[in-house]
């Protein structure tokens, strides 16, 4: 898997870039990991990305310093919705800009801290966002003001964000944004990421916290078909 550096105005992060078949060109989507990090789980999702015809790019916002000490900032950055968190993953939309093979069209994905971040960067210059069960920014319709287009899933079991997407969707229907809010029962959160196995996995599948193998594909329908109609330039 391709490692390739970043640049940002603090200093360059490494992240993973994957590119599909063909010359081109193609959109770019910038991938934001979880808490987790960039585990193999993202990893793999960012080759998914690009088999299905998109340049992705994932950047580790932990690069400089490990999980235990960047992670603190990264979530202030995200509740703040700036700082140098976000302007890693605004230099990475620029970064895939600057390749000859991309189409310049940019959309965002992120999940749950990472989804987040794709939410608050929606009003940042990206052609689409699609987040998974991220937490709503606030105050939402300050923080969604002149969004783009926004296809986001949840899960109805979720314990962390219950009624987000009736509310993210009443927001962006206010704003007039284009958008595909769906919220799946019979999962909760976390439902297209496969978490690390370990003595708490049963504990969290119990909480919330499973794959859904049916909700994680149509999940991924909706989002590449909603990619195709607002990243086509």
């Amino acid at each position: 898997m391709p490692e390739v550096n970043v640049d940002t105005p603090d200093g360059p992060v490494s992240a993973v870039l994957e590119r599909p078949d063909g010359d081109g060109p193609h959109p770019g989507v910038v991938v934001v990991h979880d808490a987790l990090g960039l585990s193999p789980d993202i990893r793999g999702i960012v080759r998914d990305i690009a088999d299905h015809g998109y340049v992705a790019l994932a950047p580790d916002l932990y690069s400089r310093g490990g999980t235990a000490r960047c992670m603190p900032g990264v979530f202030r950055d995200l509740l703040g919705r700036r700082g140098r968190a976000v302007s890693d993953l605004l230099a990475a939309r620029d970064h895939l800009r600057s390749l000859p093979d991309c189409s310049g069209a940019v959309a965002v994905v992120g999940f749950c801290m990472g989804g987040g971040f794709a939410l608050a960067l929606s009003p940042m210059g990206f052609d689409a966002s699609a987040p998974f069960y991220g937490v709503l920014p606030r105050p939402l319709d300050e923080a969604l003001s002149g969004a783009c287009p926004i296809v986001a899933s949840f899960g109805a079991r979720d314990p962390i964000l219950p009624g987000a997407g009736k509310k993210l969707t009443a927001t962006l229907e206010r704003q007039g944004v284009p958008h595909d809010v769906e919220t799946y029962s019979g999962v909760g959160h976390s439902f297209v990421n496969h978490l690390p196995a370990g003595p708490a996995a049963p504990l969290l599948r119990v909480v919330g916290f499973n794959y859904g193998e049916e909700q994680a594909a149509d999940a991924w329908r909706r989002v590449y078909s909603f990619f195709d109609e607002h990243l086509t330039r």
